[in-house]
């Protein structure tokens, strides 16, 4: 299953997150990182493993840009500007939590002119 953030203009600088606070219980995220695939709206072709880095900020894959990342005990959040207008972009966040347990979420973002 997939989730869908609400879509942004290709103009802002928002923040997006992703709560595993249900699926870690006790456990808190030892680290996570952030990956990106784009398709134009209507179409099935994806891009394959285009990734934004998670080590530095300003990373742009397809006109869409890794700003900045953090994350809570709970909570990972990515801070993402620009984008191509009408193309949805498919965000995979994988967390590795303090037991050792992986989870990957894979979130919808559509950029669109408002």
């Amino acid at each position: 299953m997939s989730y869908k953030w609400p879509s942004k203009d290709k103009d802002e600088q928002l923040d997006y997150s992703v709560d595993w606070s249900r699926f870690l219980s006790t456990a808190t995220i030892s680290s996570v990182t952030w990956s990106v695939q784009t398709s134009e709206i209507g179409k099935t072709t994806l891009a394959s493993g285009q990734t934004l880095t998670t080590a530095s900020g300003s990373s742009v894959t397809d006109n869409i840009q890794n700003v900045s990342q953090s994350n809570t005990t709970t909570v990972a959040t990515i801070n993402i500007g620009g984008g191509v207008n009408n193309r949805e972009y498919i965000f995979t966040c994988s967390m590795v939590d303090s037991t050792g347990s992986t989870a990957e979420r894979t979130i919808k973002l559509v950029i669109r002119e408002k």
